[in-house]
């Protein structure tokens, strides 16, 4: 049996390296293996996005790599659908597998659905109820092209069905928590970041920001930047790294120069996925927009603050590890004095997920 799996995203690529061990493992017990071959589209093509990756997780290097990062978001998609088809033409693979809400995401699912190749869609069912985010549009088309629909948690399903779809839709659990079982010992003698950035655990705050909605909007994006001045010092700084589009929009903003002069702030480029596992793991608290951050927040047991309206993972406000904060001042400082009452997330499963995906195929 062949697949296609299709990656362009950082969460991606840490997904994926689960799901490839998965087959790695069902392979050396079967006499049918699977072929898996990976397409990387190069959404993010920044090396320390893409390649760094893959290097410091082994996940084998793509059998294409498409140069399709930049644009609108429908040049992108335009660019990927037209070369991803030629590839599936080529191969016609069993399946085609996809993650998330990406455009890689929505260009994969397309063009495998147009060519009636079964698309199998990790993470389907999130919903933000928000669409004027990109993701949003992303993840609900590509649910309704989808023939196998793992869900991550009961919500997901849930939502699935009040869109009438029920069938090929199964709970597999999370594989982002079986990202962080696999990983987070790694993390433990493979990163020196604590070290290198002078950092104490548990005496400083980690923050990512990279969704259109904030930094895109100067109201938005402002208030979070005087939320993060404020709440850092040289006791307890706040590390930020930042991905390169939130750079520029900050420096277009006038607002860099106030971060990189603050002495409580830590302003470093993206870092691999095992420095970032450390950073979270680490971290008194962790401030974000990024829908897998909030989960990994969890998942190392650090109290997380979303700098959004909404979450697709609702669950984890509903235990108690994670505040809605959105961007303004009062509310993010607000949300950090608060102590609510936490407990464990069950339907997230056992670090079981990617091989529940492999046995479904």
């Amino acid at each position: 049996m062949k697949i296609v799996t299709i990656v362009g995203a950082r969460p991606q690529f840490v997904k994926a390296a689960m799901v490839s061990r998965a087959i790695h493992e069902y392979n050396k017990k079967n006499e049918t293996p699977y072929e898996e071959l990976l397409l990387h589209t190069g959404q993010h093509y920044d090396t320390n996005m893409s390649d760094i990756f893959f290097n410091s997780m082994g996940i084998p290097q793509p059998a294409w790599q498409l140069q399709c990062g930049n644009g609108t978001h429908g040049e992108m998609t335009g660019r990927m659908l037209i070369e991803i088809e030629k590839i599936l033409l080529d191969t016609l693979p069993d399946y085609v597998l996809v993650y998330g809400d990406t455009n890689s995401t929505l260009a994969g699912a397309l063009a495998a659905s147009k060519l009636h190749i079964p698309v199998v869609h990790v993470e389907a069912g999130l919903r933000s109820f928000n669409k004027q985010m990109p993701e949003e549009i992303n993840r609900i088309l590509t649910d309704h092209m989808a023939t196998i629909l793992c869900c991550p948690t009961f919500a997901a399903v849930r939502h699935l069905a009040n869109e009438g779809i029920q069938e090929g839709v199964h709970h597999v659990g999370d594989v982002m928590y079986d990202a962080a079982l696999t990983f987070g010992k790694l993390a433990d003698t493979s990163s020196d970041m604590l070290d290198r950035l002078k950092l104490t655990s548990k005496e400083f705050r980690i923050c990512t920001v990279h969704r259109a909605e904030n930094t895109d909007s100067p109201e938005r994006i402002s208030g979070i930047v005087d939320a993060i001045k404020e709440i850092s010092s040289l006791s307890c700084p706040t590390v930020l790294p930042l991905h390169p589009r939130t750079r520029n929009c900050l420096e277009k903003q006038g607002l860099l120069h106030s971060l990189e002069s603050h002495e409580g702030i830590r302003i470093i480029p993206p870092i691999s996925f095992l420095d970032m596992v450390m950073l979270e793991k680490h971290a008194a608290t962790i401030l974000t927009d990024s829908g897998g951050v909030q989960k990994e927040a969890y998942f190392h047991h650090t109290p997380c603050i979303t700098l959004r309206d909404e979450t697709e993972w609702v669950e984890t406000v509903e235990a108690g590890w994670n505040q809605i904060a959105g961007y303004k001042k009062e509310n993010i400082l607000h949300c950090l004095g608060k102590r609510p009452e936490r407990k464990e997330i069950l339907e997230y499963g056992t670090g079981s997920a990617s091989k529940n995906i492999i046995d479904l195929l």
